[in-house]
């Protein structure tokens, strides 16, 4: 079984996020990029069926500028097998969810894999339809969510998914489109060897136009960031009588 896993680069969630001169720009030269904490998890997964002998080979692969080849390096120093680049022809291409599904649905019918793991959504956008768009596209069944993975011999996937009223239990066919949520496992940490193995493992670089030609015109504009309002300063009230009534003035209580 050949298993793909698509990663995103995105700013350190540590780092606070400033913006540039411009309201449409995010500043990122203070922030080392890292590997998307939920794309994390989905490499562990599949790094996982590996050690356990249902899958032969895990392939990662990411859409972006140069600066994305130290997250893949990062994900071959943690056991995945061989990385693909994929560049864009131009840094004014807005990497939209329909986009990235689209490239990675025509990387999957060229390369032929059997299952492909992604987070289930980025920390820098929240959009969390990359995973589902690329299910449609591919026609293929998809459990989204995954919480608990186990890989059966006859060539099914069982998954369990949080929902909010429970949790629901998944029985996928090969091949699959999964997306994964945070309490899915631990992922690993590269030790100093697999590092260096890494720097022999082959990564490849290709352009967007392999997979995608013409470029579709984008669905999606971006109007602005911009910082989320601060929060109020808060008040000391003397009794209680004082704060219900500023509650219900706040319009809090009725």
């Amino acid at each position: 079984m050949k298993v793909l896993v698509a990663i995103r680069q995105v700013p350190d969630p540590a780092v606070p996020v400033r913006l540039s001169g411009t309201p449409l720009a995010i500043e990122t030269s203070h922030a080392q990029g890292v590997i998307n904490p939920f794309d994390e998890i989905a490499l562990e997964a599949a790094v996982q069926l590996k050690e356990a002998g249902k899958a032969d080979e895990v392939t990662v692969v990411s859409i972006g500028g140069n600066n994305i080849i130290d997250c893949l390096r990062t994900a071959l120093a943690l056991d995945a097998d061989r990385a693909l680049h994929i560049h864009p022809d131009s840094d004014q291409i807005l990497l939209t969810p329909r986009l990235i599904a689209q490239t990675v649905a025509a990387l999957v019918c060229k390369a032929s894999f059997d299952l492909v793991f992604m987070g289930k959504q980025s920390v820098d956008q929240d959009n969390n339809q990359t995973g589902q768009m690329l299910a449609g596209l591919l026609d293929w069944p998809q459990s989204t969510f995954v919480s608990r993975l186990e890989s059966q011999d006859n060539g099914t996937v069982v998954t369990q998914r949080e929902l909010d009223y429970g949790l629901e239990t998944c029985s996928l066919s090969l091949p699959a489109v999964i997306t994964t949520d945070l309490r899915l496992n631990t992922p690993r940490y590269a030790s100093l060897p697999k590092i260096m193995k890494a720097r022999r493992k082959p990564l490849e670089t290709l352009p967007l136009s392999d997979f995608i030609n013409p470029l579709p015109e984008s669905c999606m504009t971006v109007l602005e960031n911009a910082h989320p309002p601060l929060r109020p300063k808060g008040q000391h009230v003397e009794n209680l009588s004082t704060l219900l009534n500023a509650l219900s003035h706040a319009g809090i209580l009725s």
